[in-house]
């Protein structure tokens, strides 16, 4: 299972936010920590802040903060919302759906993927919020493709 480029971009989001504590932090802030475009950051932030996850703050000094603290998101929560009710697979017009078990069975494993999930907050991953800071304030100059999206891409692609 993969997860969609909006959610990983909203974990990412989130997780810059929650390491922040209660600073602002600019879209464009983290549009250039991770390599993002600017407006499609834009949007999947408007969605977290209508599901409630994120609180914008507008002007000057504006930006953005956690809704509410980081111990009380659930990872499966902020999943189920960008994710969407849709299951892994779409059997519309199928011609075995009627006898296929597979549809069943997938449901079952994302509903315990999500279980799983939903035991951990977002505190849990930005625990070393100290670390994280460092890392999303490292300069630009520390050299082409070394930003915190390149190095979590380069370890997604393995060995």
């Amino acid at each position: 299972m993969k997860l969609s480029r909006h959610s990983d971009y909203a974990l990412r989001a989130m997780i810059q936010l929650a390491s922040a504590g209660d600073e602002l932090v600019s879209i464009r802030r983290i549009s250039e920590t991770y390599g993002i475009s600017h407006s499609h950051l834009m949007k999947i932030v408007q969605s977290l802040g209508h599901a409630g996850f994120v609180e914008t703050v507008r002007g000057r000094h504006g930006g953005l903060r956690l809704a509410r603290p980081a111990r009380e998101i659930s990872l499966g929560a902020l999943l189920r919302h960008t994710e969407g009710e849709d299951g892994l697979v779409d059997c519309t017009g199928c011609l075995i759906a009627p006898a296929c078990g597979l549809p069943g069975m997938l449901a079952e494993a994302l509903e315990a993927f999500l279980k799983v999930l939903d035991g951990y907050r977002l505190d849990d991953v930005a625990s070393r919020s100290h670390v994280l800071r460092a890392l999303f304030d490292r300069p630009a100059s520390a050299g082409p493709g070394d930003t915190p999206s390149a190095r979590c891409d380069a370890r997604q692609a393995g060995p």
